[in-house]
């Protein structure tokens, strides 16, 4: 995941998240989908922008409220769901700690990409040979 598109990847995961989890019986459980919400929400916060990872937070926070605590997509703003925003902000303040101490790693290509115009001209001569 680049960092340009943490938080369309993190809500989609969110997302994903959610659906399995509640799939795993979230609804009596909703610990079940606090964990992989959490988990999705650490990786935003390590891999992408904290703006994109607190965004992803908010989402990831209102799933949760909105189909595991409560059904129908309504809200509902109690214990449980201040627990999971709590929750979700250690996510965040976790992956953001983490990433400062050890930055994720950029992948280096090691295909060489510059080449001669000559043997690119060269070889298109011969690929491109009408018989």
């Amino acid at each position: 995941m680049t960092e340009d598109f943490g938080f369309p990847f993190g809500c989609v995961a969110a997302v994903a998240a959610v659906v399995v989890a509640d799939l795993a019986g979230a609804t009596g459980h909703p610990w079940y989908a606090l964990v992989t919400l959490g988990a999705v929400v650490l990786s935003a916060a390590y891999r992408s922008s904290p703006a994109a990872a607190v965004g992803v937070a908010v989402i990831a926070w209102a799933l949760h409220t909105g189909f595991v605590l409560g059904r129908f997509g309504e809200l509902t703003f109690d214990r449980a769901s201040a627990l999971a925003a709590l929750v979700l902000a250690c996510a965040v303040v976790t992956g953001a700690l983490a990433r400062t101490v050890s930055p994720p790693q950029s992948r280096v290509s090691s295909v060489q990409v510059r080449e001669s115009s000559v043997q690119v001209r060269e070889f298109a001569g011969r690929v491109l040979r009408v018989p």
